[in-house]
């Protein structure tokens, strides 16, 4: 996976949590990161859009097991642009 769009994808979660010194792994979940609940979730998925370019559906949200999934996401959608 392409390291900028993880090193992107950490700012973005630094913004949406309010947490400067976030840092987010790949094998992140919801529940490893405090304050990840279900409005949270729809703020982040947001601010990805915007940061990216990108849309991505509820479907595909739903799907995505882990921060590296979301990454691998965002980054096939940045290719298929």
């Amino acid at each position: 996976m392409a390291t900028d769009v993880m090193a992107r994808l950490q700012e973005v979660f630094r913004r949406a949590f309010f947490d400067d010194g976030l840092e987010v792994a790949e094998t992140d979940t919801a529940a490893d990161v405090d304050g990840w609940d279900s409005l949270s979730h729809v703020r982040l998925l947001l601010s990805i859009e915007r940061q990216f370019g990108i849309r991505i559906a509820p479907g595909e949200a739903d799907r995505l097991a882990d921060v590296g999934e979301l990454a691998r996401l965002i980054a096939s959608k940045l290719q298929a642009a």
